[in-house]
C-alpha cells in the first residue's frame, strides 16, 4: 500500500499546461472584464506564439469609460497645475521602477528596441510633467481693447478626450498621446495598439499604483474598426486625437465628428517619429484645450 501511494503522488512523467494571463480593461481606476465576455489572443511577432489573452472592448465598455472620465474630469481640472505636474512625475517614477517589466513586455511582442522605447516613455512623461505649470503662461494673452477693461485669454481643458494609438510602437505613442491631453486638466480614454496591446495594460497597472485619480486615464483594448464610429458619435466626448495611422479609421472619425462638431485632430507620424521631438511638441497641448476670454473693468 505504501508503494502504491508513492506511485500515485509521484508519477513517473508529468506535463503541465501554463496558465495564460488575461489582461483586463482599465476604467475608472479599476480593472473590469469586458461586459461582452469577448477576448482576443495576443501573439508574438511570428503570429503563432500566443502570449496572453486580452479583453475585446465593446460599445458598452466605451460608454462606461466615458462616464468614468466625465466624473473624474472636473476634480482633475480644479487641481493646481503644480499638483498635476507632480502626479505625472510620480507616474514617471513608477514607470522607472518597473522599467524591466515593461521592457520585457515590449520585447516579447517582438518589435523594435524595447529598452530604448521604455526609456523614452519615461522621459516623455517627465517632459510633459514640466509643462503643466508653464503652458498657460506661454499660450495666454492680455489683449488690447478699446474700452476701460482688462481683457485676458487663457487655455482651459476641453473635457473628455479620446485618443487612438497606432499599431507600433506599442508603448511610446500611448504615453505621447495621453500626456499632452491630461496636463491641462482633461480626462482621457485611450484605445491601445491593436497589434500589441499588452504593454498598454501593464502601463495602466503602473498608473493605478501612482497618484493619478481613477478615471483621469482609461485604457481600452480591442478593434479600432468596431469602436471608431462610437468614438465619433458619442455626445459626451469633446475631442478626439487620432494617432492610428489607419486611413479608414481616420475617415470614420472625421465623418462622424462632422455631424456633432466634435474636434478631431490627426497625428500623422511614422513609427520612427514617435521617438523624435515631433512627439513631444508642447503645441500638442493646444489640440485639447479651449480658449476662454474674460473682461474685467479697470479700477474695480
Amino acid at each position: 500500500m505504501h508503494g502504491l501511494a508513492v506511485n500515485i503522488l509521484m508519477p513517473a512523467t508529468t506535463q503541465r499546461l501554463g496558465v495564460l494571463k488575461t489582461y483586463k480593461l482599465y476604467i475608472g481606476g479599476k480593472f473590469p472584464r469586458s461586459e461582452s465576455g469577448r477576448y482576443l489572443a495576443a501573439r508574438g511577432a511570428d503570429g503563432k506564439n500566443i502570449l496572453a489573452n486580452y479583453c475585446n472592448a465593446s460599445r458598452k465598455d466605451f460608454r462606461d469609460s466615458v462616464l468614468a472620465a466625465r466624473k473624474a474630469q472636473p476634480g482633475w481640472a480644479k487641481s493646481s497645475a503644480y499638483l498635476r505636474g507632480q502626479i505625472l512625475y510620480r507616474a514617471a517614477e513608477m514607470l522607472e521602477n518597473r522599467a524591466a517589466e515593461l521592457v520585457e513586455e515590449v520585447r516579447r511582442s517582438g518589435r523594435g528596441d524595447a529598452e530604448t522605447e521604455v526609456n523614452l516613455a519615461i522621459d516623455r512623461l517627465v517632459h510633459y510633467a514640466g509643462w503643466t505649470d508653464k503652458f498657460a503662461q506661454l499660450f495666454s494673452a492680455v489683449n488690447p481693447v478699446a474700452s476701460s477693461h482688462f481683457n485676458f485669454t487663457t487655455p482651459e481643458p476641453t473635457g473628455v478626450v479620446v485618443a487612438v494609438c497606432p499599431d507600433a510602437p506599442a508603448l511610446l505613442p500611448l504615453v505621447s498621446l495621453i500626456a499632452p491631453a491630461i496636463v491641462s486638466g482633461n480626462s482621457v480614454i485611450v484605445l491601445a495598439s491593436e497589434a500589441m496591446p499588452l504593454p498598454a495594460i501593464t502601463f495602466s497597472e503602473i498608473l493605478a499604483t501612482s497618484d493619478l485619480p481613477g478615471g483621469v486615464v482609461n485604457i481600452l483594448t480591442g478593434t479600432r474598426a468596431e469602436l471608431a464610429p462610437h468614438f465619433a458619435s458619442h455626445m459626451d466626448v469633446n475631442a478626439i486625437v487620432d494617432g492610428s495611422g489607419d486611413a479608414d479609421v481616420s475617415q470614420k472619425l472625421q465623418l462622424g465628428t462632422a455631424t456633432n462638431l466634435k474636434r478631431c485632430t490627426r497625428r500623422t507620424l511614422a513609427a520612427r517619429d514617435w521617438a523624435s521631438e515631433k512627439a513631444e511638441d508642447p503645441y500638442w497641448i493646444l489640440d485639447t484645450v479651449e480658449f476662454k476670454t474674460a473682461w474685467h473693468p479697470i479700477g474695480l
